[in-house]
């Protein structure tokens, strides 16, 4: 039979590295769009796309944020 002191730790863990995951993702989305851009703008010899990439990187970071958000309130976490 399962403890749920046990229980209790592990998704306790559990929950504190889903949080805590957020504070790579964010900046690591906005690093990579940032060197996907400027790869970019290497690439076709323009100035404005590592823009580009860093727009897109934000806000690909703010909805794996939202989307973790919404999953641990969905789990009671």
């Amino acid at each position: 039979m399962a403890d749920p002191q046990n229980s209790d730790k592990r998704s306790f863990w559990i929950a504190m590295a889903r949080y805590s995951q957020l504070a790579f993702v964010l900046p690591a989305a906005t690093f990579a769009g940032w060197v996907l851009g400027a790869l970019a703008d290497k690439w076709l010899h323009t100035s404005w796309l590592y823009l580009v990439g860093l727009l897109l990187g934000i806000a690909a970071g703010f909805v794996e944020l939202v989307r973790t958000a919404l999953r641990g309130e969905k789990t009671g976490e």
